[in-house]
């Protein structure tokens, strides 16, 4: 795939039954009671995910063991409106540190009443995966609607109990 091959990002939206704010702490610090254990790089167990919440901040997953598999970093951190995630994820399912080969995940939070959010993913910049690129864009497009509806199927389940 040639570097100027731009493929279109993969997009996803989602209603959920949250304000603005609920919804956006819900996804970040509740992110391993949502995020499907399925989904997972580790050799071990997978036990959570983490979102950590400030610019920088890393976003992985931990093993029962204690092992942590790095997925990416946090690239902007602006509460309660939106989260953009470097995705470090090669086609191969497993971690690249370059920043040149990671693509981005943008997640919106756009108060559609004093009750709902609509919640846009979208997933960006994919021809950094070089010649795996359109495999992974086939990957990532086939498990962020399972992964979203996790996490609304959440937000429904549990947005009374989280202050």
């Amino acid at each position: 795939m040639s570097s100027e091959a731009v493929l279109a990002p993969v997009l996803k939206t989602v209603v959920v039954g949250a304000p603005q704010a609920k919804a956006f702490k819900i996804f970040t610090e509740f992110f391993g009671g949502w995020w499907p254990s399925t989904h997972h790089i580790g050799k071990q167990p997978y036990e959570t995910a983490i979102l950590e919440g400030k610019l920088g901040g890393r976003w992985y997953e931990r093993a029962t063991d204690g092992t942590e598999c790095e997925w990416g970093k946090v690239l902007a951190w602006e509460p309660p409106a939106k989260v953009v995630l470097s995705w470090h994820l090669q086609p191969d399912w497993q971690y690249d540190p370059d920043p040149a080969k990671a693509s981005e995940v943008e997640v919106r939070f756009i108060p559609e009443s004093e009750a709902s959010t609509r919640v846009e993913l979208e997933h960006r910049c994919l021809e950094r995966h070089g010649a795996g690129a359109a495999k992974m864009r086939e990957g990532v497009d086939g498990g962020w609607p399972e992964i979203v509806e996790r996490f609304s199927n959440f937000v429904a389940e549990h947005r009374e109990n989280i202050r």
